[in-house]
């Protein structure tokens, strides 16, 4: 063999492991899916770029919705899981090594989730942070026959507000989801 050649990687078992062992013990009480500690202003926590990590992005999201009705958790679930896939589908966060970032701030009206990702795919080519762009939900997005572009679309259709910051190298994107679900379109009975 060569003397710059390196050995062959021996086939090695797979080894499967629960997700919570990833998970700093500092850190466990985000996932538990409990209210059992004090109430929390904020509340962040980095996520690797596999999608193999959502269910603990599920169980942090449940779990930042703590103490409240269980339509409210699903929601907020739903809508956050949907920021996260598009994280890891649209931006280098879904590359191998990439991360983004999910924070959550309660307020007294209700949570606001924001999603911080590592931008564009396009990483070659950066965009002027005084030229912005911001996202805009597909209108044809709720169609049942779209093949793409239902997550904005349904974040725009059920939170109580959303936006981003514009800056496709570095793009923060948000929904405020007041705890008041009476005037949501998401609450559908009379």
């Amino acid at each position: 063999m060569p003397a710059n050649a390196t050995a062959p990687m021996p086939d090695l078992p797979e080894v499967t492991i629960p997700l919570g062992e990833m998970v700093p013990s500092r850190c466990r009480h985000y996932f538990n899916g409990g209210s059992d500690r004090a109430t929390y202003r904020s509340r962040r926590y980095e996520f690797g770029s596999s999608t193999q990590y959502m269910p603990l992005v599920r169980a942090f999201l449940d779990t930042c919705a703590a103490g409240q009705s269980r339509d409210y958790r699903y929601l907020f679930t739903l809508l956050g899981s949907e920021l996260a896939n598009n994280a890891l589908r649209h931006s280098r966060s879904g590359r191998p090594f990439g991360v983004y970032t999910l924070r959550c701030d309660r307020t007294r009206d209700g949570l606001r989730l924001t999603c911080r990702d590592q931008g564009s795919r396009n990483g070659d080519r950066h965009t002027d942070v005084h030229r912005r762009i911001h996202l805009k939900a597909d209108c044809h997005g709720l169609d049942p026959d779209a093949e793409s572009g239902r997550g904005l679309a349904m974040v725009d259709a059920l939170a109580t507000s959303w936006g981003d910051n514009g800056i496709p190298d570095y793009r923060q994107v948000w929904f405020f989801l007041a705890y008041d679900l009476r005037d949501s379109a998401w609450n559908t009975q009379p």
